[in-house]
């Protein structure tokens, strides 16, 4: 496992380089948001091609990120398509003047290959270790995952209709799964990653695995994923008072008052 990691490092590092000198090149560091999924792809792959050949537990692990991955690559590339680069990115080039390319190159790519390999340790752990055949555990992380898939897959979906809906400018989304949750996309990207942690369970060293749905949970719900999504839909009416009502992650039946 040592040794896999040490060339997942390497790789991480020659991926990322890659697609950061294509940032450059693009001028647009949301590129950025294309390669997360593409980079567990990337990882996955390189630790099959390593330990192969692999048990059926792995192949159908390494089959579930591909799916994620690349469904979530398409898509924003998809969104991106003919727009300029998002706001977030923006506001960093402004905040970093003078140091862009080194902020871009550490804070954007170099950070996010780290966080995939970090996440993506439980794949690697079922890939890695000789392991018995699937069991009820299997599928249990299985139903897990295709719950998130889907609330993720179905979110997106709804939300990108919603958006690109001009009558829609500027309102908030509070339909189909989004009357239940403010994230449902969020919910099911992290849901799904606990289902592969559950499939990892029967091959052990489960607080080594734990790291990876423990890292994107953390992500989502206090870095990255919600505070940023939320930080300036905070300032609208229409949001306040959507928050009053609806939970902010796990889908709940809506609330009058209470602020869940």
């Amino acid at each position: 496992m040592l040794r896999l990691l040490t060339l997942e490092l390497a790789l991480m590092f020659f991926f990322m380089s890659t697609w950061f000198a294509v940032a450059l090149w693009r001028k647009r560091n949301d590129i950025a948001d294309i390669v997360w999924g593409l980079g567990f792809i990337s990882a996955t792959t390189c630790a099959l091609v390593y330990s192969w050949p692999v048990s059926g537990r792995a192949l159908l692990v390494s089959a579930l990120v591909f799916i994620w991955g690349g469904r979530l690559a398409i898509r924003i590339a998809l969104r991106n398509r003919g727009k300029s680069e998002d706001r977030r990115y923006q506001e960093w080039r402004e905040q970093w003047g003078k140091h862009l390319l080194l902020g871009s190159f550490l804070q954007v790519f170099m950070l996010q290959g780290f966080l995939i390999l970090i996440v993506v340790i439980p794949v690697l752990q079922v890939i890695t270790t000789a392991n018995p055949p699937l069991n009820a555990l299997d599928y249990f992380g299985i139903l897990i995952w295709l719950i998130g898939f889907t609330f993720e897959m179905v979110g997106d979906y709804q939300l990108d209709q919603f958006t690109k809906d001009p009558g829609n400018k500027g309102k908030i989304m509070q339909s189909g799964l989004w009357r239940y949750s403010r994230h449902p996309n969020y919910f099911g990207e992290v849901l799904l990653w606990w289902g592969v942690y559950i499939m990892a369970l029967s091959v052990g060293n489960v607080w080594l695995s734990l790291i990876g749905p423990a890292t994107i949970t953390f992500l989502i719900l206090k870095v990255s994923g919600i505070p940023l999504a939320e930080k300036r839909l905070r300032t609208k009416t229409e949001f306040q008072e959507y928050m009053k009502t609806t939970s902010v992650f796990i889908p709940l039946p809506p609330r009058k008052e209470k602020q869940l």
